[in-house]
Order: structure tokens, then sequence, then C-alpha cells
């Protein structure tokens, strides 16, 4: 019998008057003389308070040394069924491991083999009550924990695809410290599935259940007939029996990955501006981002890179400038990215559209991936579509079947979709990210946002761009550089005064720049300091129309324009000599340069910044205007 410890040690003396033994190895032999008993030993850190300090791995990190270990026992015969017995925290780790085991049929296939062998599981939960313990182990076992209910989901949802056989046995007998209480009620330790599922009540407390004095211990016959009864069912199992895998639906597979993709899934991207000619290489250069690209302190930071920024600091376009040197720098690895946008489709501004985008990236890249569309759990799809708790559970699968290439991802704008779906998207990024470190993967991600709203991510790098000298640099560089004034001494106190003000606003320097460059043009030296004096960002530039929030297409905003600063003109244009040019052309000087055509079939028009919206919407911009 190897020593593989799913179960804890059953005592010699239990300290209640009577001697129990260790049943795996002394009473399952013969409730099942052709089995092969094997238990799997791990540390746990669960210690009472005044015992020694214990180790501090994750449930993951036991997870997977107990997948490869298994693995490795049965690789003469892999294919030999399984039956696991586990109680307490080897509850948590077995479903764990055999959702691990599941994701293992793209990559490390020879993993799959457990996942694929497991015929049944009898199981009973565990809560730390008076004892010390890693925290992070208990906040993967307490009913409360989003994580467990996830793991609850998944693996009713693998028994029922599986044909499992589920015995759940519970503790019948409360005990002192909890006023007579159970440690674990009986709604929290079971699954609820009556269909695949078997509850029975063991005659002990929670920490008695486990200990029996021989095979004709009453509560042990409880745990031997459900162990017959599961030997029995698969009787006719053999270990020649070999793994098939379900053939290739490639219709099926071709109508699901079509349906992942949609037309505005690079919109954000591709309408971003590209970074001035001397903006942004600062960045490449810190040490903040070569220990990101480099993967340094993994365990500190989960692969997790978080750039912040004031609203118009030019973040987004900072990302495109570092998606676009990843393309030409980071080639061995797998590039994904999404932008979201709050005025594009809603699908722009949501997390279900991120998970379909980076999905429908990864599948692309990687053909042989696509399987993963092919499960039972997407037999609804079609008339369903695509959930996001489904489109999650596929990028993870993706993810950790991609064990030899690693992914990085690139997120900007998370403040454009909202707070309650974003906070869910970086907890489900967080426990990603600690699945890959504790397996030796690399999965990296940049976000790129506003302060607000804040996030608490304890595992990450950050750079905050206003307090960097490099973004005060940029903004250096690029009024020399784009600032058209001659005069020396006028010119050297006007870049001055606008790198002054801008507090680390690009957008704000760059629609300055403009109007003074113009008033320049056209003479008016003597109106550039009041000029400058007078900026206010976006209330002056609207003053000359009346902008409503922009929905409609350019043509529309045209003629609503045109119908408050020349009537007159409407009764004489003609729709039919315009081109989209000339609505583009036109649009573009009233808002000075604040909106654009957008580069979709159907033409919209849009804000070039998200603040634009804000200030007029929600700052009451339009009454200042109009005052």
């Amino acid at each position: 019998m190897r020593k593989f410890n799913i179960l804890p040690d059953s005592k010699s003396n239990d300290g209640h008057g009577y001697r129990s033994v260790f049943w795996p190895r002394d009473l399952i032999p013969s409730t099942a003389p052709h089995a092969r008993v094997m238990t799997y030993g791990y540390d746990t850190h669960i210690r009472h308070c005044i015992g020694p300090e214990g180790s501090h791995n994750t449930v993951y990190d036991i997870v997977w040394n107990f997948l490869v270990s298994l693995e490795a026992s049965r690789r003469t015969k892999p294919s030999r069924p399984i039956v696991f017995i586990a109680h307490s925290l080897g509850r948590i780790v077995v479903k764990e491991m055999l959702r691990r085991s599941r994701m293992c049929r793209l990559g490390q296939s020879h993993l799959h083999s457990v996942f694929n062998s497991t015929r049944s599981v009898a199981e009973q939960l565990i809560k730390a009550m008076g004892f010390k313990v890693n925290q992070q182990v208990v906040d993967s076992l307490l009913p409360s924990s989003e994580r467990l209910r996830e793991l609850r989901d998944e693996f009713a949802l693998m028994a029922r695809q599986q044909g499992w056989s589920i015995y759940s046995f519970q503790e019948q007998m409360g005990i002192k410290p909890l006023n007579g209480r159970k440690v674990v009620d009986d709604t929290s330790s079971y699954l609820n599935s009556p269909e695949f599922e078997v509850t029975e009540h063991i005659s002990q407390n929670h920490m008695d259940m486990c200990r029996f004095v021989g095979s004709n211990d009453t509560e042990y016959r409880k745990v031997s007939a459900a162990i017959t009864r599961i030997m029995s069912k698969k009787e006719n199992i053999t270990d020649s029996d070999q793994i098939r895998e379900p053939e290739v639906d490639h219709k099926a597979l071709q109508e699901n990955l079509d349906s992942l993709r949609f037309d505005q899934h690079d919109v954000r991207h591709q309408n971003i501006k590209s970074a001035h000619v001397k903006t942004c290489k600062w960045l490449l250069k810190s040490d903040i981002y070569s220990d990101w690209v480099k993967s340094k302190y993994l365990e500190e930071n989960y692969g997790f890179f978080w750039i912040k920024g004031k609203p118009g600091t030019g973040k987004s376009t900072i990302m495109k400038f570092l998606f676009a040197n990843a393309q030409r720098t980071m080639k061995d690895m797998m590039l994904i990215s999404f932008f979201f946008s709050a005025r594009g489709h809603s699908l722009e501004r949501s997390t279900i559209g991120l998970y379909r985008s980076l999905l429908s990236q990864l599948l692309e890249h990687k053909p042989s991936l696509q399987p993963v569309l092919q499960l039972d759990s997407l037999r609804n799809r079609e008339t369903l579509g695509w959930s996001l708790e489904l489109l999650k559970s596929l990028f993870e699968q993706a993810v950790q079947s991609l064990a030899d290439t690693p992914v990085v991802c690139f997120i900007d704008a998370l403040d454009e979709c909202p707070e309650i779906e974003i906070r869910e998207m970086i907890s489900s990024f967080s426990h990603l990210g600690q699945l890959a470190v504790s397996a030796g993967h690399q999965f990296k991600v940049c976000f790129l946002s506003r302060h607000y709203p804040y996030i608490t991510i304890s595992k990450k790098i950050e750079l905050v761009l206003e307090e960097h000298e490099g973004h005060g640099e940029d903004i250096s560089h690029y009024v020399t550089s784009e600032l058209k004034i001659d005069q020396s001494k006028l010119s050297d106190e006007i870049r001055q005064a606008v790198q002054a003000k801008s507090s680390g606003i690009f957008m704000w320097v760059v629609l300055v720049v403009q109007i003074l460059n113009k008033e320049y043009d056209c003479g008016h030296i003597h109106k550039l300091r009041r000029r400058l004096r007078s900026c206010q960002m976006i209330s002056m530039i609207y003053s000359e129309t009346y902008l409503l929030e922009m929905l409609g297409m350019e043509k529309k905003l045209y003629f609503a324009i045109l119908s408050g600063v020349d009537s007159e003109a409407l009764r004489d244009n003609n729709m039919e000599e315009l081109s989209d040019s000339d609505f583009d052309r036109y649009i573009l000087n009233c808002s000075k340069g604040l909106v654009e055509a957008t580069k979709l079939k159907q033409r919209t028009v849009q804000f070039i910044h998200k603040s634009v919206r804000d200030f007029l919407l929600k700052d009451d911009g339009f009454n200042s205007i109009l005052a």
C-alpha cells in the first residue's frame, strides 16, 4: 500500500476509551479485496494555537502536487478506475484536483487520465474551529468563500457529466465548544444533487466520524456498504479499458468559435491615436516594467502589473504602445488584449465582451485549444447565449491548457466597465494567477485604469503615471516638439506655463497646443498669454457649439450643429453633394477635435475621450457652456 494520505490518520487511542484503527489500511482490503489502497499526506498548516508553525502552502499548491504524484503512481495503468474517499480539507483537495485534471485534456494530457478514470467520491467538509491555520487555506474552506461555491457548482457539473456516484457522510452530533451545534451543518456538507448523490449520517461528531474500531463497527458498515455498491456498479470495468476521447464535431466547434466573435471587439483599440514619437519609451526602460516582463517576483505579484492615472493622462495611448511593443518583442508568448469603451457597444463595456474577445483570441492563435468549445456544458449555448460563468470557465481552461506557453494579457480602461463586473473579473483573474504560479506557469496581466474605483488586489506591481517623472518628461517633449511659436522668449514662457498647468493631463496639453498654434498662425501673438490663462479643459472648446451626447450617425450631428450655428445654410444645403470626409472635417472643426467618426461599417460619432462625456453629463458642463 502506497502512502498517499487524503484521509487523517486515525490514532490508536482516540481519548474516548476505545481503540480505533487506521481503517484505510486495516479495513478496506476486506471490503474491497481487489482494490489497491493509497493514501496521500500533506501539511495543511492547521495547528492548535500552542503548536509549532506549519507549511505556508496554499490549497492550490497541495492540489498540484497531489495530481502529479497520483499520475506518477498510476503511469503503468493510467486507465485503472479510481474511487476517492476524502474528509475535511481532503474534500476540497480532491474536487480541485479533479477540476485541474479535467483541464489538462488539451495540454499535459497525461494528467487528464486521473479525471477520466474517476468513478466515485465519498466526502465530508471541515471548518477550522479554534485552530491556527494558513489564512489562504481557510479562505478556500469556508462555505461563505466565493471560490468554494464556484468549486461546488463546477464539481456538481463534472459529476453529472461523468456519471460519478457521490456519497456524502455527515456528522450527526455537535460539540461542546459550539454549545452542542455541529461543526458543519447538513446543508453545507452535501451537493444537494439527489440524482447522483447519496447522503447519510455518521453517529459521531465531526472529529470522531472517521474513527472506527473494526470491520463490525456500525458506522464503518455504512462506509463499507457505499464502497461495495461503487465496486459492484463498476465491476465490468477492467484495467485494459482504454480512455476514449469524444469525437470532434467540427461544424459545432466552428459555430461556437464564430459566435464568440463580435465586430466591435477591436474598435476602441483601432481608434486610439498612436503615441507621439518621443513619448512612452521611458516605461520600457523602467525597473518596474522590466521586472514584470521578466516575470520576477511572481510569488509576490502573481504576474499582475497595474498602471493607474488621472482622466486624460494618455493611459490608453500608453496601453496601445505597450501592446504594440509586446507584439514585436514577446514573440514566444501568447498575447491577447481588450480595450473597454464606455461609449461603445454593450459588449465593448462589459466583462462578457472581454471574455468572449480574449477566449476567441486564444483559440485563434492556438487551434489545438479549440476542442474546449465542444464541452457538454455548451449544449444550451445556442439558445441561451454565452453566460458569464461559462465564459470564465472556458477561459480558465484554455489558459491552464497552455502550460508550456506564457500568456500575456493587456486590459485597458477598467473604469469604463461597471464596477461590480470588474471586481468579479479581478477576483477571477487573481485566482487564475495564483493557480499559474503554483503550477509553475506564466499568466501575466497588464491592467490600466483611473484611480477610481479603487479595487484591492494584494498581489501586484503598481505604477501611477502622474507621479512618475517619465510621464512629465513626455509632456515636455510633446510641447517642445509640437508648439510652433518662433519667438524664443515668448515660446519658452508659454511652454513652461503649459507644462505647469497640465497637472499631468496629456489630453489637455494636446488640445491647448492646437489652440495656441492656431492663434499664432492667425497672427494673434497678443492673445497667447490671455488664451492660455483662460484655458479650462473642454468648457472653452465647447462654447462655440450646442453639442448633445452623440449617439446617432454623423450626418444627424452635422445638421444638428448646423441648425444651431447657421440655420440659413440648412435651406441651401444639398446632402447628396457632401461626402463622408466633408462631414468628418466639419464635425472635427466644430468640436475642436473632441468628437470623431468611428471606423465601423455603420459610421457613428463619439467623444474621443470619456472625460468629455463626464464633463458634460456628470459635472454639469452644459450649464457652464450655456451660461
